[in-house]
């Protein structure tokens, strides 16, 4: 779950990355079933502005096409952070949403 000031605007922006509508919507709280598990969005009150340490806590994605993702993401207007790189023999990259959470796509854990 990630909690924001503007859910709408960041449902939306999630919408475009999984390349779906969401699953579930109510009221101001949106979620995706992606793979195994729940993403969700929502209003919080704690929350106030952008991440101020976005590295502190990073969702990962899973996909094996990490570079094919990476294009087609990048065109929604995601920020990227860091470019599609290997570590390890996995692929990775970093994006921004557009309240400053960090997310990477990254090759699945064999």
């Amino acid at each position: 779950m990630i909690g924001s000031t503007n859910p709408k605007k960041l449902a939306e922006f999630y919408e475009k990355v999984f390349d779906q509508k969401p699953d579930m919507q109510e009221g101001e709280w949106y979620g995706w079933s992606v793979g195994s598990t729940f993403f969700s969005v929502g209003k919080h009150s704690e929350v106030k502005g952008k991440a101020k340490e976005p590295q502190r806590m990073i969702v990962n994605l899973e996909t094996k096409e990490v570079e094919k993702e990476f294009k087609r993401i990048e065109k929604t207007g995601a920020t990227v952070i860091k470019e599609p790189y290997e570590m390890q023999g996995a692929m990775i990259a970093t994006f921004a949403d557009p309240d400053g959470n960090y997310f990477q796509l990254m090759t699945p854990w064999e």
